[in-house]
């Protein structure tokens, strides 16, 4: 009879995934894993098959826990995705931008699975914020504005990441004129 597990697999995925959000998927090791969640190799692969595994579940992980709920309020509109931006724009947490968005830079190295995650994520979001638009009644349609909003919320993201441009609560603000404006 094996040893019983001393962690799990939660506590594993919230320890990996700032790990793989900082280093991205191709430059972070198992022993950098083994570091930042203290498990030990054979114990990792008790619960993971390798670390594409580990990285696919800590994505998994990430799309199912982020905060939407913003975008879900009654009743709908600018005010929803205004809120939902401020919140995207101000990090609490010490990652930088969407992990999300961080691991598309990566997408050649990543495997399919992995891609679908992410893209399946996006529409989800598009999907919210397309719902918001819509209560506005804008005069363009709904999917260009969502499409524009998407684009931004990637390059908000990267920008974030890479500590570059004017301040993300300030580019929120302008941005929320503008479509305010629609």
């Amino acid at each position: 009879m094996g040893r019983p597990k001393n962690f799990n697999r939660m506590q594993v995925l919230e320890k990996a995934l700032p790990l793989f959000w900082k280093r991205g998927y191709a430059d972070t090791g198992l022993k950098d894993i083994e570091k930042a969640t203290g498990v030990n190799k054979s114990g990792l692969y008790s619960e993971f098959k390798d670390k594409q595994d580990l990285y696919l579940a800590a994505l998994r992980h990430y799309v199912t826990t982020r905060r939407r709920d913003t975008l879900s309020l009654e009743p709908q509109g600018w005010d929803n995705i205004e809120a939902y931006l401020k919140m995207r724009a101000a990090s609490k947490d010490g990652n930088k931008g969407c992990f999300a968005v961080n691991s598309m830079r990566e997408a050649d190295l990543l495997p399919d699975e992995a891609q679908a995650i992410i893209n399946e994520n996006r529409n989800a979001l598009k999907a919210l914020l397309r719902r918001n638009i819509e209560a506005e009644r804008t005069r363009l349609p709904a999917e260009t504005i969502t499409e524009m909003l998407s684009t931004f919320l990637s390059g908000l993201s990267i920008e974030i990441n890479m500590k570059v441009g004017k301040s993300p609560p300030r580019k929120v603000e302008d941005l929320m004129r503008v479509l305010r404006a629609l």
